[in-house]
């Protein structure tokens, strides 16, 4: 049995996450209480051939006062030895605004308050920062499509959930257009030549042999990967230690083209090649 606990701020697209499990052959519950999950797990535990069931729930704010149940639950689980994945999802406050304005719901926090909507934001948030910190795979919707996160969820999910070995999920995004706030680690590679003021690979990415060639071609290119790669296989050891199932080593050029998404390319082939289960995403690209 695979339980996902999907949760996280209201507005950052749970159902999108819960629905994509269920094309997945999840069995999937909506808006469950937290103080009915372990129930939840034992009822479905007892099927026959329970190794094979993948069961999914979304645990969130709309629990309200049975939310502080959660805690108890997760430690619960652990205790019985089910099994499970917590999966957060977080957005940007500004954006979360926006999209309630747009479908014209109200925040859960906002019925029988007079809380504004910042403000019912900022209380979730406060609410759920030690969830977050205990979560296995943090996704910031912020700029995500919902074809996107549906991709990313499949993507995670389907890459083995059951190994023992963690998941390394390398990013490049622009400084431009925000910081990856779901990223573990975070390199600058603004500090290399550019190729954007090289007129012929303006155009280019760094998916393309051009760009790629350009980049490394510079000795303190390939030293710094070296460097990054020793560090991130140094470090994968520790978080695994401390329970982490997944690693988002995240790359940063000036517009997210060229540079971070070079790195983010080729740590993804050289942990691949070591066996380690990889996923590679270009935000900026993306967008496009």
């Amino acid at each position: 049995m695979a339980l996902v606990i999907i949760t996280g701020l209201s507005g950052a697209g749970k159902s999108v996450a819960i629905n994509a499990l269920e094309d997945m052959g999840y069995y999937c519950v909506d808006n469950l209480p937290a103080k009915f999950l372990v129930s939840f797990a034992d009822l479905y535990g007892m099927t026959e051939n329970k190794e094979e069931k993948k069961i999914a729930t979304v645990v969130d704010i709309r629990g309200k006062d049975t939310f502080g149940d959660f805690y108890q639950a997760m430690e619960e689980l652990s205790r019985r030895k089910y099994p499970y994945h917590v999966m957060f999802l977080d957005c940007d406050t500004q954006v979360l605004i926006q999209r309630y304005k747009f479908t014209r719901r109200r925040h859960p926090l906002m019925e029988d308050s007079n809380l504004s909507m910042e403000d019912a934001i900022a209380l979730e948030r406060e609410w759920m920062k030690n969830i977050r910190v205990k979560s296995d795979y943090l996704i910031d919707t912020t700029t995500v499509k919902a074809a996107q996160l549906r991709e990313k969820i499949m993507k995670i999910l389907s890459a083995e959930p059951e190994s023992d070995s963690m998941l390394i999920r390398t990013l490049s995004f622009g400084f431009k257009e925000g910081i990856a706030s779901d990223a573990d680690l975070v390199f600058d590679v603004r500090c290399l030549p550019n190729p954007y003021y090289i007129e012929e690979l303006k155009n280019h990415t760094g998916l393309e042999d051009c760009v790629r060639d350009y980049i490394m071609s510079f000795p303190e290119s390939r030293e710094l990967l070296e460097r990054i790669i020793e560090l991130v296989t140094f470090l994968l050891p520790l978080y695994r230690k401390e329970g982490k199932r997944e690693l988002v080593v995240a790359f940063g050029c000036t517009g997210g083209r060229h540079r971070s998404v070079c790195f983010a390319q080729a740590l993804a082939a050289h942990m691949a090649a070591k066996g380690q289960r990889v996923i590679v995403s270009h935000r900026e690209l993306e967008r496009e």
